[in-house]
């Protein structure tokens, strides 16, 4: 898990953001803090691995805040999330080491986009020490430059990060999934996982509508079969399997329609 510390002067936004980060797989909340001295004091409680920082705080900037931590050798990164648009704000950002800079206001779409690029990297940074080529090095810059990046091919609403998200989980799988599975272990809305599964069909021709209904009919006939074998063990008309067999049908129906 990715641990995530919220810093924002406004309690309300902060726990807005935080709830925003808990819904993407793979981070977890420590906590909020809504002043530089708070956050310097959750962070020695605790250590994390990112900090969500807004730039204007009561007692201090949040890139003074950056500051600090870089000249204490606090080990967290640091994505900006603030009102803050300034050029000069921004590329002082940069150069004290900010990963991301996020403008307020934003969806919780734009906010998955870069903590799934921020995944991405820091996974492909977990590889044993080795020394990288120039295109391995440009890869990883451009890691988080995707979460900003043009779509490209990709049509108004789909992202590459999110692209990307829903085709390691059917990697993974290594089997056809249901938009519903794909949803659960993304963490997107069912819709969404299918408008992106089609997408992907459309585009990539990875996928094809057979493959996302096998995924479908496949899920609920084990779920069928589950519920069969439980209503089964309480049957005692002599038509115990023909009922199995009717959830079992009955279940695939439902999958199909479901994916």
């Amino acid at each position: 898990m990715i641990d995530v510390l919220v810093v924002d002067d406004d309690f309300r936004v902060a726990d807005v953001h935080a709830a925003y980060v808990a819904r993407v797989p793979g981070f977890r909340v420590t906590g909020t803090a809504h002043s530089a001295g708070e956050a310097l004091a959750a962070l020695e409680r605790r250590p994390v691995d990112l900090l969500l920082l807004d730039h204007h705080l009561p007692d201090e900037t949040g890139l003074a805040l950056v500051r600090r931590l870089r000249e204490r050798q606090v080990a967290c990164d640091v994505m900006m999330v603030t009102a803050a648009r300034d050029v000069s704000t921004v590329h002082a950002a940069m150069q004290h080491g900010a990963l991301q800079y996020l403008v307020k206001p934003f969806t919780f779409a734009g906010l998955r986009d870069k903590l799934v690029s921020y995944a991405q990297l820091r996974h492909a940074l977990a590889a044993p020490a080795r020394e990288a080529g120039q295109d391995e090095v440009d890869r990883l810059f451009a890691t988080l430059r995707s979460a900003c990046a043009p779509a490209g091919s990709l049509p108004k609403g789909h992202s590459a990060p999110t692209t990307d998200l829903v085709l390691g989980v059917l990697r993974r799988a290594g089997r056809p999934l249901s938009a519903q599975e794909v949803a659960e272990a993304t963490g997107l809305s069912r819709s969404t996982a299918q408008r992106y599964l089609k997408q992907l069909e459309r585009v990539t021709g990875r996928l094809t509508r057979g493959r996302i209904l096998l995924g479908g009919v496949l899920s609920g006939a084990w779920l069928g079969l589950l519920i069969g074998m439980i209503f089964a063990l309480f049957d005692t008309s002599g038509f115990a399997w023909t009922s199995v067999l009717m959830t079992v049908v009955f279940g695939a129906v439902f999958g199909a329609i479901w994916a």
